[in-house]
């Protein structure tokens, strides 16, 4: 009896981390990316609609898309991804590889001037 109640616990705790926690992560992440929307953002809409914030309400969003600047009026929910924000998380990712890349060959500059300063004495 005591095992099958072990089981059971042990399947509860799995279900758990496999599937529940990263629906509720996904859910939480989907909801800051709705709450963080700022006038000039490019977006996309989960049905494919591309265009430019131009005002933000409570839970709508007004944004332009296509040539002929067609306004559109949606609900936060509908949009998918924020490519201004993709934008500057990508920026700001390749700017901190270029400062680990820069530490490193000053680090090595330097352990190499230790090798020569080591040798002249």
């Amino acid at each position: 009896m005591s095992t099958m109640l072990i089981m059971l616990v042990a399947f509860v705790g799995v279900f758990y981390f496999m599937i529940v926690r990263p629906e509720n992560k996904k859910k939480k992440e989907a909801e800051a990316l709705r709450n963080s929307l700022h006038r000039g953002d490019q977006i996309t809409t989960i049905g494919g609609i591309e265009g430019k914030i131009v005002n933000v309400k409570d839970d709508k969003i007004v944004i332009e898309s296509g040539e002929d600047q067609v306004r559109l009026e949606l609900q936060k929910w509908a949009v998918m991804t924020n490519r201004t924000a993709e934008k500057e998380k990508a920026k700001r990712a390749e700017e901190a590889r270029e400062a680990a890349q820069k530490a490193k060959e000053e680090k090595a500059k330097a352990k190499e001037e230790a090798k020569k300063n080591k040798g002249v004495r």
